[in-house]
């Protein structure tokens, strides 16, 4: 399969995520308990499905390094902690409206930053990368701005 269909997938996962967490949120009656789903749902998609095609492709638990397995987790921690920050952002008042464009406006900035430090560029960035930035921040703003309402 193409990797844009993986991205698609993506996109359409974590474009509904905000506004099912919230919904499961509001229906479980405590935020503790749609982050225990959520919890559940990490585990049954990201350790059964993992277990079940590493031992399908013949390679079982065998290849893990410390290293990988240490970024990794904590690859793995840090998308727990978002989920537990988008629930907290909804239980103090945010809704999904406003909570998640903020989130996924910022989040391709800071990926970008992050992943420019990791790996400096071996050329400076076009000064179009930061215009780029900068239409991010004003787009995240317009779409709060410009929201339907309920």
């Amino acid at each position: 399969m193409n990797w844009l269909a993986y991205v698609a997938g993506a996109v359409l996962s974590w474009g509904v995520y905000g506004a099912m967490l919230h919904q499961g949120q509001v229906k479980l009656g405590n935020p503790m308990r749609a982050l225990l789903c959520v919890g559940v749902a990490y585990f049954l998609v990201g350790v059964l499905i993992p277990v079940a095609t590493l031992f399908a492709q013949g390679q079982g638990l065998r290849g893990f390094t410390s290293d990988g397995t240490m970024a990794a987790t904590v690859a793995g921690t840090l998308g727990a902690l978002g989920a537990v920050c988008i629930i907290f952002a909804f239980r103090t008042g945010g809704t999904p409206t406003y909570v998640m464009p903020l989130v996924f406006g910022g989040a391709p900035l800071v990926n970008v930053l992050y992943t420019m430090y990791i790996h400096p560029p071996r050329v400076p960035p076009n000064p179009l990368l930061y215009v780029g930035f900068l239409v991010t921040a004003i787009g995240a703003g317009m779409v709060l701005y410009f929201k339907p309402q309920a």
